[in-house]
């Protein structure tokens, strides 16, 4: 079944407390902070965390909170900006594929390879033709991901409604402790929001590998499901602390 964002809510659930939440998310943060001590020393498998939203959509915010509990020595996260003039020499994957998660890490893309059917679409820089090529490597990049190099994909599309994302872009102009963020050629982005919502789709309802839709208009909320899904997927992995095999070390 076909994803319309138009449909699917970017509030939280009105029946839930919020105190209740912040509280759940924090067990669910020391949570993973286990399981990526265990990913770390089993060295045998990886996660790649993909956050992709509209501007002010709150991925940093989530990398923040979701993860604060996690050794820094084996989390990674890197923020895909405008290519460089030597990233754009190459294939569109070259960058992207140079940043996925050794084994026992977890790597999060703050933005992705997705841009370059989000942003480059939407401003026609390049055509239907090569945006469906593009999705079609895109695929096959994270099965490859996926099936060969023991790494599992995570996707998450950070659902904020159009009223919320401007509320926080004013803010950005109104906090001066966050006036640091604003850019004003957000601003000129959010003119092309429904341009944006139809690339989103295409993007999302082609892929193989399936996107979690997270609701963002409350950050609580927002970090409290994607706290969720994160644990879930760490504890399908399933990772173990290696048993030292006291034979190689001589030990009685």
């Amino acid at each position: 079944m076909s994803i319309n964002l138009s449909k699917i809510s970017t509030k939280a659930p009105s029946e839930l407390n919020k105190k209740k939440i912040e509280a759940k998310t924090i067990d669910l943060v020391i949570k993973i902070g286990e399981l990526q001590h265990k990913l770390y020393a089993e060295g045998k498998q990886s996660l790649l965390v993909i956050l992709q939203g509209m501007d002010a959509s709150g991925k940093d915010g989530t990398v923040k909170t979701v993860f604060a509990d996690c050794n820094p020595s084996g989390i990674d996260a890197v923020a895909f900006k405008k290519p460089t003039e030597e990233e754009f020499a190459h294939d569109f994957l070259w960058r992207i594929h140079q940043k996925t998660p050794r084994k026992g890490n977890i790597m999060i893309f703050n933005r992705s390879h997705y841009e370059d059917i989000l942003v480059q679409r939407v401003h026609k820089w390049i055509n239907e033709d090569k945006a469906e090529k593009r999705m079609k490597a895109i695929n096959a990049f994270e099965e490859l991901l996926e099936f060969d190099a023991n790494t599992k994909v995570l996707k998450f599309y950070m659902h904020i409604s159009p009223e919320k994302q401007q509320e926080k872009l004013q803010e950005r102009i109104d906090d001066t402790t966050k006036n640091w963020k604003h850019k004003a050629a957000d601003w000129d982005e959010n003119d092309h929001w429904n341009e944006y919502m139809k690339c989103y789709e295409y993007a999302i309802n082609e892929s193989v590998i399936p996107w979690h839709i997270a609701p963002a208009d409350k950050r609580w909320y927002r970090n409290y499901f994607i706290a969720q899904v994160v644990l879930k997927t760490l504890e399908g992995m399933n990772p173990q602390l290696p048993i030292l095999d006291r034979t190689d070390v001589g030990a009685k």
